[in-house]
This record gives structure tokens, C-alpha cells and sequence, in this order.
């Protein structure tokens, strides 16, 4: 099965119980696709996943300075030495917010939403793991 977007039920229960005053990592583990998946109302010129991802980062920085987030480490993974073969992921990044409420307000801003169709396209899978530091 694949994963694209968060389901509701999991951000509720995210917020429910991620400590209000802390930092939160979000480890992305993302697999794009060969051809950008666009909708014909995205008006967007065809490209590969990767590209597409492209796109969406460059619209995404912004918005993470803006709420006081930043990419702590990104790479390109070389090998799954524990876990399932069949997951090739093509990226990984980190991303550190300064509290779960930031990212839950930059991911439903109107800003977000207009630019979130480039992550939508692009990725033919992800994961969005949530970390608390220690």
C-alpha cells in the first residue's frame, strides 16, 4: 500500500498527545514517481517526480521559515540493511519544527495548499514519522 497524504484521524491523535510545548522532527521518507501525477486544473508543465518535488520544495521554503521550521539533514538512502527490500526510497529529509501546532497551521494554510499539488504529483510513495527529541 502506498502514502501520500496524512489521514485526519492519525494528525488528531498526533495533537492529542504530542507535548503543546515542545520541538517536533519530521523524518520524510519519500519515492517519486517517473512522470509527475498532475491534475489537468494544476495547469503545470509535465516533468518527472523528482523535478516536481523540486518545485514543491523551492514553494515549500518559505513557508518554513515563516513558521519558524527548518531542514536539519537530507540524503539520498544507499541500502536497506534491515526492513523490507521493496522499499527503494529516493529521499529522506528532516525537518525541524518548533512545535507540532506549526506544522499542523503551515500544512492547512490556504499558502501551503496552493503548492501542495508538486508534493501530491510527485510522490509515488512516503512516510511522515514524527520525532520528539530527547
Amino acid at each position: 500500500m502506498n502514502y501520500i497524504q496524512a489521514e485526519q484521524q492519525h494528525i488528531k491523535a498526533f495533537l492529542d498527545s504530542y507535548p503543546a510545548d515542545q520541538p517536533v522532527v519530521m523524518l520524510n521518507l519519500l519515492k517519486f514517481r517517473p512522470q509527475a501525477e498532475y491534475q489537468p486544473e494544476d495547469n503545470a508543465q509535465p516533468c518527472s517526480g523528482g523535478e516536481a518535488f523540486g518545485r514543491y520544495g523551492k514553494a515549500v521554503a518559505p513557508l518554513l521559515e515563516a513558521c519558524g521550521a527548518a531542514p536539519v539533514w537530507q540524503g539520498r538512502p544507499a541500502g536497506m540493511l534491515i526492513g523490507p527490500q521493496d522499499k527503494d526510497w529516493h529521499l529522506a529529509i528532516m525537518v525541524r519544527y518548533p512545535s507540532a501546532q506549526a506544522f499542523i497551521d503551515m500544512v492547512s494554510s490556504p499558502e501551503y495548499q496552493a503548492i501542495s499539488h508538486h508534493r501530491t504529483a510527485a510522490l509515488e510513495d512516503s512516510r511522515l514519522i514524527a520525532h520528539q527529541e530527547l
